[in-house]
């Protein structure tokens, strides 16, 4: 089971740069557990402490005014290894959604395997929704998982998503809960194929 998804209205926290790689997000030294828990506290760790382990003031994540459940990133997130482990330690600190003008392919597919929803928009949408926040933290965003759409400030735009991961995140399932939903039919079908 994942958390179900139907609509999340947030302030959000504007990381406004290109390329962010599954290392930068969780590097490499933290993934030693097979189980999802406690990843979070390590999120972009290598951005957001010192070699003391103290917070870094310049960094976004240590910025009291960003705060929320949606992070906002720069063109190209997710890309390099195919390390589910982003996407836990990106869930696990509290974030539901994730927007950006492109996901690596990899990156997509393990975060909506983990209920993060990433959120693909235009370049224009992004540019103008990163300076929005930048400016107004207190910006409230909202994604509708059902209506495949994103508001702010008068402006929205409509995302696509896989019909089927949608109805998961829509329902709470993985991928066995929604195999275990349509069990009925697949034993309806077991019985037909034999005839």
């Amino acid at each position: 089971m994942i958390d179900k998804f139907n609509m999340l209205t947030s302030t959000a926290v504007p990381l406004n740069i290109e390329n962010i790689d599954t290392d930068q997000i969780i590097p490499a030294r933290f993934l030693k557990a097979t189980h999802k828990e406690g990843f979070g506290a390590n999120l972009f760790y290598d951005w957001r402490y010192d070699q003391q382990g103290k917070p870094k003031s310049g960094f976004v994540l240590n910025n009291e005014k960003y705060k929320g459940m949606i992070l906002i990133a720069g063109k190209n997130f997710g890309c390099g290894s195919s390390r589910e482990h982003a996407a836990w330690a990106i869930y696990g600190a509290g974030f539901k959604v994730v927007v950006s003008s492109y996901f690596a392919d990899i990156f997509r597919n393990n975060a909506l395997n983990n209920g993060l929803l990433p959120v693909q928009v235009s370049e224009s949408f992004l540019t103008g929704l990163l300076k929005q926040v930048e400016t107004f933290p207190e910006t409230l965003i909202t994604v509708d998982l059902e209506k495949q759409s994103i508001h702010y400030q008068g402006k929205t735009e409509i995302f696509d998503i896989n019909s089927y991961k949608k109805e998961c995140l829509l329902k709470g399932y993985d991928d066995i809960d929604y195999l275990l939903s349509i069990r009925g039919k697949i034993q309806v079908f077991e019985k037909c194929k034999d005839l």
